[in-house]
């Protein structure tokens, strides 16, 4: 029996990394080829293991091509869907940009290929995510006149939520952080950066404790679930109908679920 080599390319869990990756997966002409982010990277019996270091100009290059080949909705939708970080999406994403780059028509609709439809689906959820996000996101006050925010989103999708935040709180200093990948982002009323913290060990993300918040946001705490619970009408509650809109995991960090 024979066995082809497979190649297995790893990469520093970036898009731009992963679009290296497919570079060389052309320039080196592969075709056994699984390309792994390096924190959940599996060695193969059978294959050949190598590092790919990130560089943006071919991963512009490669970006280039997707969008002269796929339409904005498409390519949007390739890092929509990376930015998932589904177990083995990369090699899906590989055979969807193989697919476009091969076909002669735009692939965007042909639903019909497994690939194509799979990478879609990915994609809206992801979409849903970072809307839910941007509508569930409650920032505190702290004690440095700072407005702090903690997620922990399914998806990667504090990349998507940037500019809406920058453009909506364009006058407040604000952070939101990525509690489950340890990363956020810092808005110093020019830009948006991305930090990492370390959190302090008593700090209890589902909590507003007065060592790390302003006394003024206890007092609003105060008012919105007065108003919340104001404008509720227990006759026309629909538990089920809520909970689809806002999903209870979300419930933790909304100032007006914490009474």
């Amino acid at each position: 029996m024979l066995i082809t080599p497979e190649h297995i390319l790893t990469y520093d869990g970036t898009f731009d990394g992963f679009l290296t990756c497919v570079f060389a997966v052309y320039e080196l002409k592969l075709e056994q080829v699984d390309i792994q982010p390096k924190s959940r990277s599996q060695e193969s019996l059978f294959g050949y293991t190598e590092d790919i270091d990130t560089n943006p100009k071919k991963a512009d290059r490669v970006w280039k091509g997707i969008r002269e080949k796929t339409s904005s909705a498409g390519s949007l939708r390739i890092y929509h869907a990376f930015l998932s970080e589904t177990m083995g999406i990369e090699n899906l994403l590989l055979r969807y940009i193989r697919y476009a780059f091969n076909s002669n028509l735009p692939i965007d609709s042909d639903f019909s290929n497994g690939d194509v439809l799979k990478v879609c689906q990915t994609a809206k959820s992801v979409g849903r995510e970072k809307h839910r996000m941007e509508a569930f996101v409650r920032f505190k006050l702290t004690n440095e006149n700072l407005y702090f925010a903690n997620i922990e989103p399914d998806f990667d999708v504090l990349p998507l939520i940037s500019k809406h935040f920058k453009r909506r709180y364009a006058d407040q200093k604000w952070i939101i952080y990525d509690l489950k990948r340890n990363y956020g982002l810092y808005y110093d009323l020019e830009k948006v950066d991305i930090i990492n913290m370390t959190l302090p060990d008593d700090f209890d993300a589902s909590k507003t404790s007065k060592d790390f918040f302003a006394e003024e946001e206890f007092e609003f705490q105060t008012l919105w679930q007065d108003y919340f619970e104001s404008t509720n009408i227990p006759s026309r509650k629909n538990m089920k109908l809520h909970v689809r809109h806002v999903p209870k995991r979300y419930w933790k960090y909304l100032s007006e679920k914490l009474r």
